[in-house]
Order: C-alpha cells, then sequence, then structure tokens
C-alpha cells in the first residue's frame, strides 16, 4: 500500500442513511483495490476542488478507503484541515444502484469527498497520517459523523449535517521498550498506586482491546494498510450512537430567523423550507417525519390515481344540441343535383280575373315571372390516420372508434355550419366549402332569406313614451325590440309549418331577464319567449356567437338569430353520396387511415322560407 494522508471509512454497512437507504455487506466489493479521485463536498464543475486520490478496500464491515492529498494549494489546505481535526467526516458519490426495497446491494463509487456532515452512521476519518521528522500516528476518534450517497442524477444534492459516534478499529499495539529515566516512574510502579477496583477497569480495557484484534490474519495485515503505519486506538470509545435526526447549525439557525423576519417571507416555517431548498437539507433536518426515501417524495406512496368515468376521455365539444336538431330536421333529399321552380304571381294586376260584358271580346291575363335556381354537389370530408401501434397499446377504449366518433362530430358540425352560416374561411382556401354549393340560409339570397334589423331606438322611443324608462331596464327594451323585429318580419314568412329560432345565447339570456318594476321577469321560461315570438322552439347556437356580414351598402350587420323550417332547406346526396366511412390501412407506415365523406348539396327550397334577424353595427366614420 502506497504511503497515504489519512485512512477511514468510506460506508458502513446496514447502517440506516438519512435519505432511507441501508447499505448491504459487498454492495461495492466489485471496486476493491480501485482508486477513486478524492475532491471537495462533491463538486465535480471546478478542477480546484479535486484534492487527491483514495483506494477502496471491501471489508466486512463495509468499505475503507486510505487517502492521499494531492500538492495543489487545496490539496494541500485540505490536508491541514484534516490534520487539525477541523474536517472529519468522508462521503462517496455512487450510482448504478440496484436495490432491493430500501436495501443497496449494488453500486459503484465514483468519488470521495470530504464532507463536513455526511448521512451514514460509521464513516468517518479514523487515522491521519503526520508525514515528520518522526512519522508518528495522530489518532483522531470516531467522530460520530456520517456519509452521503450522491447518485448520478443527484450529484447536486446536498445532506443535512448529523452526527454519530463511532469507536476506532486501530488498536495500540505499540510497547514502550526504552529505560525511563531516574526521575521517572515505570509502568509496574504507576500500576501498583491503583486500588483494586481501578486495576479492574484497566483488566476490562486490556481484555476488551485484545478481544477486539482477534480478526483474521490478512486483515490485520499492516503492509496491506498503510506500510508500517501504527494505529492507535482509544478504548473508552465503546459506546456507538446511532443517531437518525438531523442537525441545523446555529450559523443557519441566525439566517433562517433573519429570512423568516423579511416582509417577503414572513413566516418561520416558510423561511425554514426556503433555507432547505437553497441549501440543500434532508427533510428530515428540517422536519420531524418519518424517513423519506427515493426522490424524498412522500407522495410516492399514495394510491395510483384512479379515472372518475372509467372508458374514453370526455370529450369538450361545442354546443351541439342545435347542430343534432338542424341534422335531424333538415329535408334529406335522393338529389344531389337540386333545381327549384317558382313562378312569381304577386302583385300583378294583369292576373286579375276579370268581369264579362255581353259582345265585348275577351282579354287574356298578362306574362308571370318564373324564379328557377340550381345548385350541384360538393364533397366534404375529414381524413384522419391512427398509428397501429396506439391502437395495440391503448387498451381502456376502443382508440379507433373513439376517433370516428370525433370523425363524424366534426363532419356533422361542418354542414350544420355551412348550412346555416356558411364555411367561414377565406376566399381561395382549398378547405373552403362552396357556398353555391351548400347555400348559407344567413347570406341567402333576400327572395330566400328575410333579413330584418334589431331597431333598440325605436324601441326605446316607443317605450319612454309610457315612462317604462323609469320602471323596466335595458333588457326588457332589447326583449321587446327583439319580438317587434322577429313579428314584424313573420308577415312577409313563406314557409312551411311552424318555424324554430335559433338564436345566440346572450341574446336568449338578455330576454328571459327582462323584468317589470316589481323585479319580476316578465318571461319566466323559453316556452314562455317561443310563444311569444310564434316559434315552435328556441335552440342555443354560441357558433353565431360574434358573425357579421357585409352588405352590398357597405354596412355591417351582427347576426343575432335565425328562424326557420329546416324542412324547407334541401340536403340532397344520390346513392354512394351519402356519409361513408373509408379505411385502409398503410404497411409503408403502419398507419389506419380513416376517410369520413359525404358529396351533397343543399339550399333553401322555398322564398321567404327564413329570417335572419341582425343588429346594425356599423362604425360611424
Amino acid at each position: 500500500m502506497e504511503k497515504y494522508d489519512f485512512s477511514g471509512w468510506a460506508t458502513r454497512n446496514d447502517l440506516l442513511c438519512t435519505d432511507g437507504r441501508t447499505i448491504k455487506r459487498d454492495a461495492f466489493k466489485s471496486q476493491n483495490g480501485q482508486t477513486v479521485p478524492l475532491i471537495w463536498g462533491h463538486n465535480h464543475s471546478d478542477p480546484n476542488c479535486v484534492l487527491g486520490h483514495g483506494v477502496l478496500e471491501n471489508r466486512d464491515e463495509g468499505v475503507y478507503a486510505y487517502c492521499s492529498f494531492n500538492d495543489s494549494e487545496s490539496g494541500q489546505a485540505a490536508k491541514k484541515l484534516v490534520q487539525h481535526g477541523d474536517v472529519r467526516s468522508l462521503s462517496i458519490c455512487a450510482g448504478q444502484l440496484k436495490q432491493a426495497g430500501a436495501n443497496v446491494v449494488h453500486g459503484v463509487i465514483y468519488e470521495l469527498s470530504l464532507v463536513l456532515a455526511g448521512a451514514n452512521p460509521g464513516a468517518f476519518i479514523d487515522s491521519v497520517m503526520a508525514h515528520g521528522e518522526t512519522s508518528e500516528d495522530r489518532t483522531i476518534i470516531g467522530y460520530d459523523e456520517n456519509i452521503m450517497i450522491y447518485h448520478s442524477a443527484e450529484e447536486d444534492d446536498k445532506s443535512e449535517e448529523k452526527k454519530t459516534e463511532e469507536k476506532s478499529e486501530s488498536k495500540e499495539d505499540k510497547t514502550s521498550e526504552e529505560k525511563p529515566e531516574e526521575d521517572d516512574e515505570t509502568i509496574e510502579q504507576v500500576f501498583n498506586t491503583l486500588n483494586e477496583k481501578q486495576k479492574n477497569v484497566v483488566y476490562a480495557m486490556i481484555g476488551q482491546a485484545i478481544g477486539e484484534t482477534d480478526e483474521p490474519e490478512d486483515k490485520n495485515d499492516d503492509d496491506s494498510k498503510g506500510g508500517n503505519t501504527e494505529m492507535k486506538h482509544n478504548v473508552f470509545d465503546n459506546d456507538k450512537k446511532n443517531e437518525t435526526g438531523g442537525f441545523l447549525t446555529h450559523s443557519a439557525q441566525e439566517d433562517i430567523i433573519k429570512m423568516a423576519k423579511t416582509s417577503q417571507v414572513g413566516t418561520f416555517q416558510t423561511a425554514l423550507q426556503l433555507y432547505a431548498e437553497q441549501n440543500g437539507l434532508q427533510h428530515d433536518a428540517v422536519s420531524g417525519g418519518f424517513v423519506q426515501t427515493g426522490d424524498g417524495n412522500v407522495t410516492s406512496l399514495f394510491p395510483e390515481y384512479q379515472e372518475v368515468r372509467p372508458g374514453a376521455p370526455e370529450l369538450i365539444t361545442n354546443d351541439q344540441g342545435w347542430i343534432t336538431n338542424v341534422m335531424r330536421k333538415v329535408h334529406k333529399s335522393p338529389i344531389s343535383r337540386i333545381r327549384t321552380s317558382q313562378t312569381d304571381i304577386r302583385g300583378i294586376d294583369a292576373l286579375r280575373a276579370r268581369g264579362y260584358k255581353k259582345g265585348k271580346e275577351k282579354q287574356q291575363a298578362g306574362n308571370f315571372k318564373l324564379v328557377r335556381r340550381t345548385t350541384d354537389p360538393q364533397t366534404v370530408y375529414v381524413k384522419n390516420a391512427l398509428h397501429r401501434d396506439d391502437i395495440v397499446d391503448i387498451t381502456d377504449f376502443d382508440y379507433v372508434k373513439y376517433l370516428y366518433d370525433i370523425d363524424r362530430l366534426m363532419l356533422n358540425e361542418e354542414l350544420a355550419i355551412a348550412m346555416m352560416l356558411g364555411d367561414g374561411r377565406e376566399d381561395g382556401d382549398e378547405g373552403k366549402i362552396d357556398p353555391d354549393k351548400i347555400r348559407p340560409i344567413w347570406t341567402d339570397d333576400d327572395l330566400y332569406t328575410i333579413h330584418a334589423d334589431l331597431d333598440v331606438e325605436a324601441a326605446k322611443k316607443e317605450l319612454q313614451g309610457t315612462n317604462t324608462g323609469v320602471n323596466f331596464g335595458e333588457n326588457y327594451i332589447y326583449a321587446e325590440a327583439m319580438i317587434n323585429a322577429v313579428l314584424y318580419a313573420r308577415e312577409h314568412y313563406k314557409g312551411t309549418g311552424t318555424p324554430d329560432m335559433y338564436i345566440t345565447p346572450h341574446m336568449l339570456n338578455v330576454m328571459l331577464l327582462a323584468r317589470d318594476m316589481n323585479g319580476r321577469r316578465i318571461y319566466a321560461s323559453k316556452a314562455e319567449l317561443a310563444s311569444a315570438f310564434n316559434v315552435g322552439e328556441i335552440l342555443t347556437a354560441e357558433q353565431f356567437e360574434g358573425k357579421t356580414r357585409k352588405t352590398d351598402d357597405s354596412k355591417t350587420k351582427k347576426l343575432l338569430a335565425i328562424i326557420t323550417n329546416l324542412n324547407d332547406y334541401s340536403l340532397g346526396a344520390t346513392k354512394g353520396g351519402e356519409v361513408t366511412h373509408f379505411t385502409q390501412f398503410d404497411i409503408d407506415f403502419n398507419q389506419e387511415k380513416s376517410l369520413l365523406e359525404t358529396r351533397c348539396s343543399g339550399a333553401l327550397t322555398r322564398v321567404y322560407s327564413a329570417i335572419a334577424i341582425e343588429e346594425d353595427v356599423t362604425e360611424n366614420p
């Protein structure tokens, strides 16, 4: 063994560390005789922190280390600290740990470090060589210090400081053979001065010292443990303390109290937690709970999370109620190329029947107008792909069906919006649904859709004459203006049956919140409001919110509601053009591809069969 500056236990077996682990025998057996760097405080970022090296020796009790300092300034400074007894603890940085529960059964020590405090009871420096003229050993008692196992992923963690006393394993077998001077007493003379009780104590101490040296010869070979170095043993250090709790130094306590007094922190508990995070204290250094293991997070003991609603994830969608209503009530036609023909005979005097006078020639009726419109179909589709790996790995629900349901939902929503409002994409967009193929009700020609404006000012002026402004709020005025606009437009309505109202949620709430002077609501329910509008039912459509259009006279109109009977709107698709689902497996990319498409046309088939209530929001220049 080469000359060394000090030696000590790097780690001891079967002692519970403060991180919750217990190092078992021969956990680092594979590194017996290996040399590892000796650094300061596990600092791997500064080359000045490399102090020397240590030679590891695997023993039954743990891993013993013989360490030598280098000639660098930091190495010699650390050597003085060790010789003076200022630094007394060793710590290891280990990785590739294999554990059986909390027991470490295998690992690799990357480096040794001198630390102020460790986490493994029994890891301490027990021998320091004083390389001087006399080459005398200096005995360092087991300083009750610990060792901290640093994992490769936790090199920046710092363990809490703690104390554990450990008896020294060096023996005192060096006897004095020199003759005493004339004025000195011999050992026998000193021993004879003791009483019987004191002699029994000496006998016991000598017996213990002899008993502790009864080890196999290969474990007492001085040549293998540092040449001719003689180790001294303190026979009074018999009580091994195995403390597991941490402590804070006095200076650290002062820092925490100062931090707690600041206005940004405010409480001692918060200051203690911040100090622990900033200085890498273990949890048992700041609280007295049970020892945590692993990553130091007690939540690892919590039960696994469970789905509140097992199965496929719940979908968060736009309002689908009105979409379902539209797809159910719209007229389905087996014809995709739609043509509508109407003859307008309103207000033509020449078509009126005439009275006949005897002897007069009968006159022929006048001409009338023929209105005809054709609509061609367009393909609308949703394409998707599923990786087969995902299909196989997801076992909680049917992933294929789940994605198909989403595609069908999006297809229905797109068709409903195209029929009611229009596609909304910019002209020239490749994915735009042509408004001449699926004609939107809102922006349809005035011959098919009646566009009526909401005149709030007129309603307010009318109601102010009865002093209603004092008794009713703005909600009541809006409600009255809306009812007036709808009922007056109904005078020109030519659709079949009873229409339904599709309205923005906000406008519906405005009308439902209308109150009289006593605070009683004017309309207690949607049913009462539907009766006032003379419609079958009222459905809210959040997709209507904020929709505006430009008129031919450059005015901006905001949509509030659409009133129509969707039986007057024809959605045509020939055989094969109905909604069809195609699937195909791509072996090159290991994907299951899905195509959901339909080829259809859509248009109002009756003139004046819809009403669009709008509000003029044109900004004044």
